[in-house]
């Protein structure tokens, strides 16, 4: 199986801090994040989290003026996984991109954490558009 990533983004029309503030705020997760995040709660700079894969604790890159959301997420099992997340200042506004990472995934399951990650940015644009 080939080790690859793919880039998920999508554009919102809202300013790219505002974009950042709202996405990094860990009340807004459940609201946008339903791949990662049906349930938070906080253990010190960690966020527990009750995902589709049972409880994680996500750690996000901390607070910059870079747009930059990277986070790790330790799943059930143990495994460390780095997410790289980023908002990006855009002509119309922010994009958010999202680097989806095979990691001996299957193809049938990398295509489905694809479309998990580009439904919850569409749920984002969503949230801040609407």
């Amino acid at each position: 199986m080939t080790e690859e990533s793919r880039h998920i983004s999508v554009v919102i029309r809202r300013p790219a801090e505002e974009v950042y503030e709202f996405a990094r705020d860990p009340e807004n997760l459940v609201a946008w994040a339903a791949g990662l995040a049906t349930g938070v709660r906080r253990d010190g700079d960690d966020l527990l989290t009750d995902s589709p894969m049972g409880e994680v604790r996500v750690r996000f890159a901390p607070d910059n003026p870079f747009g930059v959301l990277d986070h790790d997420v330790t799943l059930p099992d143990g495994t460390v996984v780095n997410n790289p997340l980023r908002v990006l200042t855009h002509p119309d506004g922010a994009e958010v991109l999202f680097t989806v990472r095979r990691l001996g995934a299957s193809d049938a399951e990398f295509e489905r954490d694809c479309a998990t990650v580009r439904a919850d940015l569409e749920r984002l644009r969503d949230l801040l558009t609407h």
